[in-house]
């Protein structure tokens, strides 16, 4: 997205099928769907509990300043129903 790099926003290296957009507002940063980004690492080999473990440690756990990304887990009309 050129928003991004005009932005100079963070993104997460290897899952740019993941990045579903970005933020609106004084702070840009890029955004990504984390369940898209589990599956990435699902079809690299790992299993879903290596993946998530994964991810929480150094992916969303760390915080790399201001532009640092946002990673959502979008709400389904099953999850919300339950």
């Amino acid at each position: 997205m050129k928003i991004l790099e005009e932005e100079e926003c963070l993104t997460a290296d290897g899952f740019d099928d993941a990045l579903v957009g970005c933020t609106y507002g004084a702070n840009v940063v890029a955004v990504y769907d984390i369940n898209k980004m589990v599956e990435t690492l699902m079809e690299e080999g790992a299993d879903y509990e290596d993946a998530v473990d994964f991810l929480d440690y150094n992916v969303v756990g760390a915080y790399v300043g201001e532009k640092t990304p946002l990673y959502i887990n979008f709400v389904t009309q099953e999850i919300y129903n339950d």
